[in-house]
C-alpha cells in the first residue's frame, strides 16, 4: 500500500516510519525542506519518497500523487507566541486537506490528545480543533487520542527524568496532584499501525492509554522507584504558573515556551474514556513502570530512535533554521583553522561525529558549560538537550545548543547552526579534506552580527576563541576513546 506520512521527522513519525516499511508499505514522507534529509540514512530506503511541502502555507497546487491509501496526520505546531500555535495548527490542517484533495485517500489517521474535560488548556483545545477540521473533509478520519507518552526521548520522559535524577527533594505546585493516564510509546505505535485501513475504525475516535491512572506526583515517585532512588515531594498552593514554568525551564531540558504549555496542561485531568479498541486490535497496554523500564533499556543500548529535542519546537528559531544551510560570507566574522591529520582520518571523523552531549567539546568543557548556563539565564535552550545518539548524528538533530544542518559522512562534513541566544547568527563547521595529498581537518566558525551589539559581542569573546578553538581542533585529531 502507499502511505502518506506527515511529521515524518518528529518523535512519533521517526518511529512509525520503519514499522510501515517493515510491513511492506511504500511511504511518502512530507518534509518542509528535502535538502535537510539528503544525507540522512533513515530516509534513503528505496520504499521512501520525500515530498517537499510546508503545510503552514497554503499549497500552490494540490498533490499530483495518486493511489494514496491512507495518510497519517502527525503535525503539531508550537510558536514562541502562545496565541500563534492554535492558528498555525488550524491552518496546517486546512492546508493539508486542500493538498490531498485530489488523491482520493481512503483514511486519515490523526494522533491527538485526550480531551474529556470541560475546561481545556490551549494545547489540548487546539488538538480538538484540528480533529474537527480534519473531519470536515471527505476522507474518513480515525482519531487516536493519547495523554502523556512514555518512551526514551519523549518530552514527558526526559522532563521527569531530569526532575527525579537531579532533585532529591522537590517543592512543587499543587497541580502535581492532577490525574493522568500515561501510555507507552510502543503501545501508541501499535495502535497507529493497528487501525491502518481497518474499516470498522473509519470515522471514529478512540482514547488510548495505559492501565494506570496516576497523579503527576505518583509518576515522579514511581519513576524514582524504577531508578532505585528515594525522592521527597511536597506540594504547595502558592506557586504561580509563571514560577512553575521557570522552575521546569531551569531544572529540565525543556524550552521555556514548552514549559509554559506543559504547566497549563498539567492543570487538566487527562483520563481516557473506555472503548474496545485494545481488544479489537489485540493490544495489551503496558504499565507505567514497565514503560519506564523499557525506555531505559533503549537508553542503555544506545538505541534511542527519536527524541522530542530533535523537533523544531525545542528550538528558539523554529522554521528560520531551515534557511541556514548555506553559510554566508558577506558581513561575517570568520575564524578558520586547520591541522594536518597525521594518521587515521577515520578516527578523527568518528570524534567529530561524537562531539557534544556526554563526550563534550574536547577542550574547555567548563567554559562551554558556563556558556550553557548563561544561555538558559537569558531564555535560550542551554546545553541540557544533549544529543539523541552517542555516535550517530543526522541533519535536523539537536546537539546541545546547536542544530545539525549537514551531517554527511561520505563528504566528511558536519555543519552546525547555533540556537543559543546571540546578537547575530552563528555556524560551526568541521570538514576533512585532502590538501596537498594530506588529510586536513578544517574547523570554521562563522558569525554574522546584528548591529553594533553583535560586533561588540564578537570582539568580547575573541580572546576565548584562541584557546577554545585551537584546543578543540587539536584534541579532535589526537583523541582516542579507550
Amino acid at each position: 500500500m502507499k502511505i502518506l506520512l506527515t511529521g515524518a521527522n518528529g518523535y512519533i513519525g521517526k518511529r512509525l516510519l520503519p514499522l510501515l516499511i517493515a510491513e511492506g508499505h511504500d511511504v511518502l514522507c512530507c518534509v518542509r525542506n528535502k535538502s535537510r534529509f539528503k544525507d540522512n540514512q533513515v530516509f534513503l530506503h528505496e520504499r521512501i519518497t520525500l515530498l517537499e511541502v510546508d503545510f503552514l502555507n497554503p499549497p500552490e497546487q494540490p498533490t499530483t500523487e495518486s493511489g494514496i491509501d491512507a495518510a497519517y496526520y502527525l503535525i503539531h505546531s508550537m510558536s514562541d507566541n502562545d496565541a500563534d500555535f492554535e492558528a498555525l495548527e488550524a491552518a496546517a490542517a486546512r492546508n493539508f486537506l486542500a493538498w490531498i484533495a485530489p488523491a482520493a485517500v481512503r483514511q486519515i489517521i490523526y494522533l491527538g490528545g485526550i480531551t474529556n474535560e470541560v475546561q481545556l488548556s490551549k494545547h489540548l483545545s487546539s488538538r480538538r480543533q484540528v480533529d474537527t477540521i480534519l473531519r470536515e473533509g471527505p476522507t474518513p478520519v480515525t482519531t487516536l487520542k493519547a495523554g502523556i507518552i512514555v518512551g526514551s526521548g519523549s518530552a514527558s520522559f526526559e522532563i521527569i527524568r531530569d526532575l527525579v535524577e537531579k532533585l532529591p527533594i522537590m517543592v512543587t505546585p499543587k497541580w502535581l496532584n492532577t490525574r493522568i493516564q500515561p501510555i507507552a510509546v510502543r503501545n501508541v505505535l501499535a495502535f497507529l499501525t493497528g487501525v491502518l485501513l481497518r474499516q470498522e475504525t473509519f470515522g471514529k475516535s478512540y482514547d488510548i492509554a495505559g492501565p494506570d491512572i496516576l497523579t503527576y506526583k505518583q509518576m515522579l515517585l514511581q519513576f524514582a522507584e524504577v531508578r532505585g532512588l528515594r525522592r521527597y515531594i511536597y506540594t504547595i498552593p502558592v506557586m504561580t504558573p509563571r514560577l512553575s514554568s521557570y522552575w521546569l525551564y531551569f531544572v529540565t531540558s525543556t524550552s521555556y515556551k514548552l514549559a509554559v504549555h506543559l504547566v497549563n496542561s498539567m492543570k487538566v485531568e487527562v483520563v481516557a474514556s473506555q472503548n474496545d479498541l485494545s481488544e479489537m486490535l489485540g493490544i495489551e497496554p503496558l504499565s507505567y513502570k514497565k514503560a519506564v523500564e523499557l525506555a531505559f533499556q533503549k537508553i542503555e543500548q544506545n538505541n534511542v530512535a527519536s527524541s522530542w529535542k530533535d523537533a523544531l519546537i525545542s528550538s528558539s528559531n523554529d522554521p528560520f533554521i531551515l534557511q541556514q544551510i548555506s553559510v554566508p560570507t558577506h558581513g561575517c566574522f570568520i575564524d578558520k583553522r586547520s591541522q594536518v591529520i597525521p594518521e587515521n582520518p577515520e578516527q578523527v571523523l568518528a570524534n567529530i561525529w561524537a562531539i557534544g552531549g556526554k563526550r563534550g567539546w574536547y577542550y574547555g568543557n567548563w567554559l562551554w558549560t558556563i556558556r550553557g548556563y548563561l544561555d538558559k539565564l537569558f531564555g535560550g535552550v542551554g546545553l541540557r538537550r544533549g544529543r539523541t545518539n552517542a555516535t550517530d548524528i543526522y541533519a535536523g538533530d539537536t546537539l546541545d545548543f546547536w542544530r545539525v544542518l549537514i551531517a554527511n559522512r561520505q563528504q566528511q562534513r558536519l555543519l552546525l547552526y547555533a540556537e543559543m541566544k546571540l546578537p547575530g547568527e552563528a555556524w560551526l563547521e568541521f570538514h576533512i579534506k585532502d590538501e596537498n595529498g594530506k588529510s586536513t581537518l578544517f574547523q570554521t566558525a562563522t558569525f554574522r552580527p546584528k548591529g553594533l551589539l553583535g560586533r561588540l559581542y564578537w570582539f568580547a569573546v575573541l580572546p576565548f576563541h584562541h584557546f577554545i578553538f585551537n584546543g578543540m581542533l587539536t584534541r579532535l585529531i589526537r583523541f582516542r576513546n579507550t
